[in-house]
C-alpha cells in the first residue's frame, strides 16, 4: 500500500535520465550487422555521440581491406573480431597502439635504407670498362656520359680519354692553329680545352653552329649580365669597302653561380688530372662590335656589365649598340641606375658577335 500524500502511480515512474543506451561491441562488428543507429542520422536517446566509435569504424575499414586482398595497415582484422565483450572505450586503447606499431615500421624502414643505401644492389665495373665505352661515344654525348655514375666522370677527367677524343677526329684536311695540331697535343696542360677549340675546326656537327651565327643576332644576348670586364681593344679593319671599319672587342668573365652551401666551387676533377682541366679562359667569352666609324670608348675594365640593348639607328639603315657599365654588380630583380654607370653607345654598327672562350675565332695565347 503507498504511503499516505504520494500518489500510486508516482512510485512506478523511472527515474530522469535512466535511458538504456546502445553499447557497441567487438563481436557486433560485421558489414552485414550495421544498424541505423550507427550513423549521424541516429536518434540521440539511443546514441550518444552522433557518428560512429572508433571502434566500429576502425573495425569495418580493417574487414573491407580483408575482403578486398589488401592487408590490414597495424591489427589484423581477425584480431578485432575476435574481441568480444569489449566496449566503446577501448577504441583509444587501440588508436595509441595503431600509432606505435606505425612509428616502429616507419624506423625500421629508415634504419634499412641507412643500412642499405644501394638499395637494388647494382654492379660495380671496373675503370678499364668505363675508358673503353668512353672510346665509342660522340663528343656531344659526353656530358650524359659522365653523368651515368662516378667512375664514368673520373674516366672524362683522364688524359687518355681527351687524347683518344683528338686523335679520333683528327683530319689532315683541317686548318688547325699551331697550338692546336698533333705536335702540340701532346703536353698535357690545358689539354682539355685544347681538345674542345679543335673539335670546332674538324668535327661537322660543332662546325655548323658555329657558321650558322648572324651579323646581328635576332635577340639581345642575356648571358652578359653582371660579368666583369677583363680586357677591352679595338682595331681598324679594311675591308671590300672604301672607308675602313673599326672592331671593339670586350673580354668578360661571367659571374660563378653561387650555391646555397655557400660553395662556390662545384665538382673538382682528381688532383692528378688539375693540369689536364686548367684553363685560363673557363667562364669567358668576347663581344665583338664592328662599327663603320670611330668612335671613343672610356675605360671600362674592371668595371661590371650591368645593360645591354640593340636597337634600331636614327638613319633607319643601321643598328646602334648601348653599353652600360657600373662598379658592383646589380642585384636580381632590381633596375641598374643609369646616372651611376658609364653609357658606351655605338651608332652606327655593321655586326654584333658573341665569340665563347672554345669558338675558332676567339682570340687565345699559343702559351696556354
Amino acid at each position: 500500500m503507498a504511503p499516505r500524500g504520494r500518489p500510486a502511480a508516482a512510485a512506478a515512474m523511472p527515474k530522469r535520465g535512466a535511458r538504456k543506451r546502445l553499447k557497441f561491441r567487438a563481436d557486433d562488428v560485421c558489414s552485414e550487422r550495421v544498424t541505423v543507429a550507427d550513423y549521424a542520422n541516429s536518434d540521440p536517446a539511443v546514441v550518444k555521440s552522433g557518428r560512429v566509435k572508433k571502434a566500429v569504424a576502425n573495425a569495418v575499414q580493417q574487414e573491407v581491406k580483408s575482403l578486398c586482398g589488401l592487408e590490414a595497415s597495424c591489427v589484423p582484422a581477425e584480431e578485432v573480431l575476435s574481441l568480444s565483450g569489449e566496449s566503446c572505450d577501448s577504441s583509444d586503447e587501440m588508436d595509441t597502439k595503431e600509432s606505435i606499431n606505425g612509428r616502429a615500421a616507419s624506423r625500421k624502414k629508415k634504419s634499412k635504407r641507412h643500412k642499405d643505401p644501394d638499395g637494388g644492389g647494382g654492379e660495380e665495373y671496373p675503370i678499364d670498362i668505363w675508358l673503353l665505352l668512353a672510346s665509342y661515344i660522340r663528343p656531344e654525348d659526353i656530358v650524359r656520359f659522365s653523368l651515368i655514375c662516378k667512375k664514368a666522370w673520373t674516366v672524362t677527367c683522364t688524359a687518355a680519354f681527351w687524347t683518344r677524343l683528338y686523335r679520333r677526329h683528327y683530319s689532315l684536311d683541317a686548318y688547325l692553329p699551331l697550338r692546336l695540331r698533333p705536335e702540340s697535343m701532346e703536353k698535357l696542360h690545358c689539354l682539355r680545352a685544347c681538345v674542345i677549340r679543335s673539335l670546332y675546326h674538324m668535327y661537322e656537327p660543332f662546325a655548323a653552329r658555329v657558321s650558322r651565327n648572324p651579323a646581328i643576332p635576332d635577340s639581345t644576348p642575356s648571358t652578359l649580365k653582371n660579368s666583369r670586364c677583363l680586357l677591352f681593344w679595338c682595331k681598324k679593319i679594311e675591308g671590300n669597302r672604301q672607308e675602313a671599319m673599326w672592331e671593339f672587342n670586350f673580354k668578360f668573365k661571367k659571374q660563378s653561380p653561387r650555391f646555397k652551401s655557400k660553395c662556390c666551387k662545384g665538382l673538382q676533377p682528381p688532383i692528378q688530372y688539375e693540369e689536364v682541366h686548367t684553363n685560363p679562359d673557363q667562364d669567358c667569352c668576347l663581344l665583338q662590335i664592328t662599327t663603320f666609324n670611330f668612335i671613343f670608348v672610356p675605360i671600362v675594365m674592371g668595371m661590371t656589365f650591368t645593360l645591354f640593348t640593340i636597337n634600331v639607328s636614327t638613319d633607319m639603315r643601321h643598328h646602334r649598340v648601348r653599353l652600360v657599365f657600373q662598379d658592383a654588380p646589380v642585384r636580381n630583380g632590381k633596375k641598374p641606375r643609369l646616372e651611376q654607370g658609364v653609357q658606351v653607345v655605338l651608332d652606327p654598327v655593321h655586326s654584333v658577335r658573341l665569340l665563347d672562350w672554345w669558338h675558332p675565332q676567339y682570340p687565345f695565347s699559343p702559351k696556354a
